[in-house]
C-alpha cells in the first residue's frame, strides 16, 4: 500500500498553494482532485467570471500572481483555469487528476487510511482542501409541481439549456443575481425570490469596491470580528464582473426589468408564495452598504485621503406580489448558497461546530491531530478562501505540519 507523508485532498487555489507552502519546506506530498485542476472553476456556469479583480489573484510561488495586461478586469472561467493549470506546473505540484477519495479514517497505526478510486494510501497527515463550501443549501424543503425543472447554481451551464418558460430564482447572492442577469438579457422572463445580501456598487470613487475593501483591512478580519459566527453564512457582495464589471443588485436588476419578490414560502394551491418583506431585505442590505462605506470615509480622513464621492441609496418601492400561478413556470434555480458537508464523510462529527465548520487551531483539527483543512471560509480570516488570501493559510498551515 502506498504511503505518503501528506496527502492533500484537493487540486483548486487551495490545494495548489498548500502544495506550493509544502515544497518550500521540503515536505513530501500528493495532490488528488476527482476531476482536473482547477474542477470546482470548471463546473461554473459558462459565461461565469470572477467578481474580484485579476490583480487580487495572488497565490506565493512562480506563476501565482496574475501578470496579464488587464489588472483591473475580471477573468473568465476558463482563463481562469487556465491560469490555475499554469500555476499547477510552474510549483511542480504533484497532482494526480481523476483520483476521488472516497473515505477518510483513522489508520490503526496511526496517520490515516485513505480509500481512494485509484487504491488505498495510508497518509500521515491529511490536507482537505476540498473547496469553501461543497452542499448546495435549500432552506425550504418545498415540493415542485411536476413538469418544473429544479438546478442549484452548480448545474446551471447558460440560458438555453433551460426549458420553456419563466424562471424562479430562489436567493440572491452574486451567483442568483449573475445569472438571473444572464436569463434576462437572453429574453427570459425571470423573477427573483430575494432574501438579505449585502451590496455595494461596483466602484466607489476611483477604486473598485474590492480595492477598498483590502485597504481598510475587511478581509483581513478573523471570524471572531463577527457579532455572530453565523454571519459566515451571510450572501457575498452583490455585484458581477461580467463585461468588465458592472454593479448588480436588487436596484439595477428591478431597472432592467427583472420581476422581484419577497422571501420564496412555498406551495400552495398551484401558486409559488412569497414573504411579504422584499423591502425589508432591500433595507437590510442599505445598511451593509451605509456601514462599509461609513468605515471607507473613516479610512480616508485616518489616512488623509481624498474622501470617495458616496451616494445615498435612491428610494425603493417593496410592493411585490405574494402569489404566482406556478404553471407560468418551467424552471426553479435554487441560489440560496452552499454549506460545509465534512460531517457528511467524514467519521469524526465532534470536530465540527453545529454549523458544519472546522473546529480547529490554524487549520489543524483540534479533535484530530494530523488533519488539516485550508480554503475554508473564514478559516482564519475572511479572505482565507479568496485567491488573495489562501497563501497566506496555507503557510501557515505548512508550518504547522512542518513543525509535527
Amino acid at each position: 500500500m502506498e504511503r505518503v507523508r501528506v496527502l492533500v485532498v484537493g487540486a483548486g487555489q487551495a490545494g495548489l498553494a498548500m502544495s506550493h507552502r509544502l515544497t518550500e519546506r521540503g515536505i513530501e506530498h500528493v495532490v488528488l482532485d476527482r476531476g482536473r485542476v482547477g474542477q470546482a472553476w470548471r463546473d461554473r456556469w459558462d459565461s461565469f467570471c470572477l467578481v474580484t479583480p485579476n490583480w487580487s489573484v495572488q497565490l506565493p510561488g512562480d506563476g501565482g500572481t496574475y501578470a496579464g495586461d488587464d489588472p483591473d478586469g475580471f477573468m473568465p472561467r476558463d482563463d481562469l483555469v487556465q491560469f490555475l493549470e499554469g500555476y499547477a506546473s510552474s510549483i511542480g505540484a504533484p497532482v494526480r487528476e481523476g483520483v476521488a477519495v472516497n473515505s477518510i479514517e483513522a489508520a490503526p497505526d496511526g496517520g490515516f487510511s485513505v480509500s481512494t478510486s485509484d487504491g488505498p494510501i495510508l497518509a500521515d497527515r491529511v490536507v482537505l482542501a476540498s473547496g469553501a463550501y461543497q452542499r448546495p443549501h435549500r432552506p425550504l424543503d418545498s415540493s415542485m409541481p411536476s413538469g418544473i425543472a429544479e438546478l442549484d447554481t452548480s448545474d446551471y451551464r447558460r440560458p438555453d439549456a433551460l426549458p420553456d418558460g419563466a424562471i424562479l430564482v430562489i436567493g440572491a447572492g452574486q451567483s442568483g443575481l449573475q445569472i438571473a442577469e444572464e436569463l434576462h438579457h437572453a429574453g427570459r422572463d425571470v423573477v427573483v425570490a430575494c432574501g438579505r445580501a449585502p451590496w455595494l456598487p461596483r466602484r466607489i470613487g476611483e477604486h473598485d469596491t474590492f480595492w477598498w475593501a483590502n485597504e481598510i483591512g475587511f478581509f483581513d478580519q478573523p471570524v471572531g470580528a463577527l457579532p455572530d459566527p453565523a454571519e459566515r453564512l451571510v450572501a457575498n457582495l452583490q455585484n458581477s464582473g461580467a463585461g468588465g464589471g458592472h454593479s448588480l443588485n436588487y436596484r439595477t436588476l428591478r431597472d432592467l426589468g427583472v420581476t422581484l419578490v419577497g422571501r420564496f414560502a412555498g406551495v400552495d394551491d398551484g401558486h409559488f408564495r412569497f414573504a411579504p418583506d422584499l423591502a425589508a431585505s432591500v433595507a437590510w442590505g442599505d445598511q451593509r452598504y451605509a456601514m462599509f462605506t461609513g468605515m471607507i470615509r473613516r479610512h480616508a480622513e485616518e489616512r488623509g485621503l481624498p474622501p470617495p464621492e458616496v451616494a445615498d441609496p435612491p428610494p425603493f418601492d417593496g410592493e411585490a406580489p405574494e402569489r404566482l400561478p406556478a404553471a407560468r413556470f418551467g424552471t426553479v434555480i435554487h441560489a440560496t448558497g452552499f454549506r460545509p458537508a465534512y460531517r457528511e464523510w467524514l467519521p469524526w462529527p465532534e470536530a465540527f461546530d453545529p454549523l458544519g465548520f472546522p473546529i480547529h487551531v490554524d487549520g489543524e483539527s483540534a479533535a484530530v491531530p494530523g488533519l488539516h483543512f485550508i480554503g475554508v471560509h473564514f478559516l482564519r480570516k475572511r479572505k482565507s478562501s479568496l485567491l488573495i488570501g489562501v497563501g497566506e493559510d496555507a503557510a501557515v498551515v505548512a508550518e504547522r505540519i512542518g513543525a509535527g
